[in-house]
């Protein structure tokens, strides 16, 4: 059978293809489509949708987080594979494929997943508050020989304040390797370096043509390993970025009306979920609303939808048009403007914020925070007050690395709903010609070409209607 690789180069549309020479002309030796993703256009429900070839309503992955009712916790950016509901592109090539065998790096959701080979971020979190970088590899042997080869994974680097290209420079080596000492017949590499510059910068910043230049000469290295031995090759990516001129601090409005509800512990305000007749988990452009009452849910449709900058409240009929109607979404999901996005924040006084709010701690806030991305501005020598700070962790000191701001401003590009043109939305290359038919591939339709591009001679796929591509 043919050797496939597949490039997710997260945040890559088919405007910024021009400044990406060797995806360019992968697309000009093979074929390019634009990608009708799904709602809500997010790293984990997309990703998903192309290993399952299903909506959310199926796989279950609804956002990159949601609320367990059963523990009244929001639980984001776990990353257990059987999270994903249903099988994965790999079971059924493994049932047409005898000699089938599959490297996923660092996609999400990818811890267990039964692959030959998986490596993914796994930080080890030190009782004296110390954040390590690290990773996690199946096989466990893979774990010593990477980092013997690579060095540590650069986790400062992949995500906060220091993101950078370094990363995905990490990710692309590891792909190389793995490609090349074990032959996996599907390999599956995410490189997120746009992604994060085009929520920092906004796509129309002069410096992000540089930045699609710097992951494209990634992206070249692995083609040129994939073409010397006659490998396929597809390029995709999961959404597109737009700019945006502000957040929806949703949860305030939520606490402002009196249905959710906040503990003070030593005078800061912690979400009290459970105790919440409504809350919302704010991701992106989108937002799942929790409503513990039944009889509230068409009162709290009615205050969300007056909220500037909400375009849409989807209930349970909405729900079900967009392919969200799984019991881990919200009795409503509210969905942004194009050029608004949704916060988390649900403290009505700054100071009573609690102290996660200001450090990189993606696991206990209650929602996304792209603002992680950025130092804060009013702090006097961030970067030394960054250094002492972890000179006392070495020391044995616990201390909070409190340089994050709470000023939703900073943040210029955002995704989640699906973008109004296709040339600002995500796209999918093959270097087969002709192996892309239609005019628009929708992301359910992924998992089939990847597994027509693992078969001797590839047919183009005939795609199912999308789900509505726009939220509008």
């Amino acid at each position: 059978m043919p050797r496939a690789i597949v490039l997710n180069i997260v945040g890559l549309t088919p405007r910024l293809l021009q400044y990406a020479p060797a995806l360019s002309q992968l697309a000009r030796d093979g074929c390019m489509r634009p990608l009708a993703t799904i709602t809500p256009a997010l790293t984990c429900p997309v990703q998903a949708t192309f290993l399952t070839g299903a909506p959310p309503r199926q796989h279950g992955c609804v956002a990159n987080g949601w609320y367990s009712r059963e523990l009244a916790e929001p639980l984001f950016w776990r990353q257990s594979n059987a999270l994903i509901q249903g099988e994965k592109v790999w079971h059924e090539a493994r049932r047409r494929h005898q000699d089938f065998s599959c490297a996923q790096l660092f996609w999400w959701y990818n811890m267990y997943a039964d692959v030959e080979w998986s490596v993914t971020p796994r930080p080890i979190y030190k009782a004296d508050g110390r954040k390590i970088p690290d990773f996690y590899s199946a096989p466990a042997a893979l774990h010593q020989e990477l980092r013997q080869r690579l060095g540590d994974f650069p986790l400062f680097h992949f995500w906060g304040p220091a993101s950078d290209i370094r990363s995905s420079r990490w990710i692309a080596d590891c792909a190389l390797h793995l490609y090349h000492s074990r032959q996996p017949k599907l390999t599956l590499v995410y490189l997120p370096h746009l992604d994060y510059s085009l929520q920092k910068l906004g796509p129309d910043h002069p410096q992000i043509p540089r930045e699609v230049a710097a992951v494209d000469q990634l992206c070249a290295e692995l083609i040129a390993a994939a073409r010397q031995d006659g490998s396929r090759i597809l390029a995709l990516s999961e959404y597109g970025v737009t700019p945006v001129r502000g957040d929806i601090a949703i949860n305030r409005a939520l606490r402002q009306a009196g249905w959710l509800q906040v503990r003070e512990e030593q005078g800061e305000d912690k979400l009290d979920c459970g105790a919440s007749a409504a809350f919302a988990l704010a991701d992106h452009q989108i937002a799942h609303i929790y409503v513990r009452r039944p009889e509230l849910v068409d009162e709290v449709k009615a205050l969300l939808r007056q909220l500037d900058g909400v375009e849409m409240v989807l209930d349970e009929a909405g729900k079900q048009l967009y392919g969200l109607n799984h019991p881990r979404s919200g009795e409503l999901v509210a969905i942004s403007r194009v050029d608004r996005w949704f916060s988390y924040y649900y403290w009505l006084d700054q100071a009573k914020a609690p102290d996660f709010a200001r450090t990189v701690d993606i696991h206990r806030k209650p929602g996304y925070d792209p603002v992680e991305l950025f130092l804060d501005p009013k702090l006097p020598l961030p970067k030394l007050r960054i250094a002492w700070t972890l000179l006392k962790r070495k020391l044995g000191q616990r201390s909070l690395l409190n340089v994050i701001s709470l000023d939703g401003s900073l943040v210029q590009g955002s995704h989640g709903r699906p973008t109004d043109k296709p040339s600002d939305g995500p796209l999918l290359i093959s270097s087969e010609p002709d192996s892309l038919s239609g005019d628009m591939i929708p992301a359910t339709a992924v998992r089939d070409i990847m597994l027509a591009h693992l078969e001797p001679s590839i047919a183009p796929q005939r795609h199912h209607n999308a789900m509505p591509a726009a939220a509008g």
